[in-house]
């Protein structure tokens, strides 16, 4: 069975970081291969055909060939930057011409009117690559963005904020580094990374022990084992059989301030469903060990910004 290099925030070696691969000859080779279901070339080279799709004929009739210029990337509200490098390989794709230095790095804070990176080049090329660039950068950046808020809010709290599976296909593991970038930590990968019992697994099965007792059979090793529960009952005869984490789904903050109660120190609690900026400094409070937030993927804002000729 093919496994990747174990990703989630529980495992001593966390995900590795994109610049350890983007900066690389090494990005196919079979250390990374797990972790893109295409090729970041490809991706990218999709996009821009895309959008471009044979010439960008705005610029074709008004912009002459040989006709230099220098260009800001600017932001236009308050965040946090992620992804920077699509932008430079974006613009290498389009024109190895191109010349781009960048103001900030990934993880910086940046407010309006702050020069994030400048561009000189032919200017037809800039052109052809201003959309997708930016299109990349502020999704990406938005994700670091609120990544960012729950961080703040949850602190000075020891708990951890984890994202989820909630992503985009195929971009996965950009929304999951953007998370980092943000200051917020990665849940498991994919469905490879660890055993997590969910509720519909639970059904399947008729109830939690027959779930324990069929894992006991099959002699799992070598990987955590998670399970959700509902409320105290459910919680209870989980702990009986003694998981590394228990997920309190959509429990009220008086459940998970019993829940830790009851839980021993051992087993890690996660809290999770329906949680946002309004209520997670409470569940913060509670004592549980994780809080993971789909939001932060799914529902993220883009961060404004512009791309403008000097």
């Amino acid at each position: 069975m093919f496994s990747r290099r174990t990703t989630h925030c529980f495992a001593e070696n966390n995900a590795v970081s994109l610049p350890e691969i983007f900066n690389s000859k090494i990005l196919n080779s079979k250390k990374f291969k797990g972790y893109f279901p295409i090729s970041y070339p490809q991706m990218l080279k999709s996009a821009l055909k895309e959008d471009i799709n044979g010439t960008d004929i705005t610029s074709f009739y008004l912009i002459p060939k040989n006709k230099t210029v220098r260009a800001e990337i600017r932001a236009k509200e308050t965040g946090v930057l992620s992804c920077l490098f699509i932008v430079r390989d974006i613009y290498l794709l389009i024109n190895k011409n191109i010349k781009i230095s960048f103001n900030k790095k990934d993880g910086d804070e940046v407010k309006n009117g702050d020069v994030i990176a400048v561009i000189s080049g032919p200017a037809d090329s800039i052109l052809k690559g201003e959309r997708v660039a930016l299109n990349f950068l502020q999704h990406f950046s938005g994700i670091a963005t609120l990544s960012n808020k729950f961080n703040k809010m949850i602190k000075p709290h020891s708990v951890k904020i984890l994202d989820t599976r909630k992503t985009m296909p195929l971009y996965r593991f950009l929304e999951k580094y953007s998370v980092k970038a943000g200051g917020c930590f990665n849940h498991r990968f994919g469905l490879d990374d660890m055993i997590l019992i969910k509720e519909n697994h639970i059904k399947i099965n008729n109830g939690i022990t027959k779930i324990f007792e069929l894992l006991k059979k099959k002699a799992v090793k070598n990987k955590l084992v998670e399970i959700e529960v509902q409320n105290i009952k459910e919680l209870i005869e989980a702990i009986h059989y003694s998981p590394d984490i228990i997920m309190l789904d959509n429990m009220k903050i008086s459940d998970m301030k019993k829940a830790r109660g009851i839980v021993p120190e051992k087993i890690k609690l996660e809290a999770s469903g329906n949680i946002n900026l309004n209520n997670v400094k409470q569940i913060a409070r509670t004592g549980v060990d994780y809080i993971s937030i789909g939001a932060i993927t799914h529902s993220a804002k883009a961060l404004d910004m512009s791309l403008i000729i000097k």
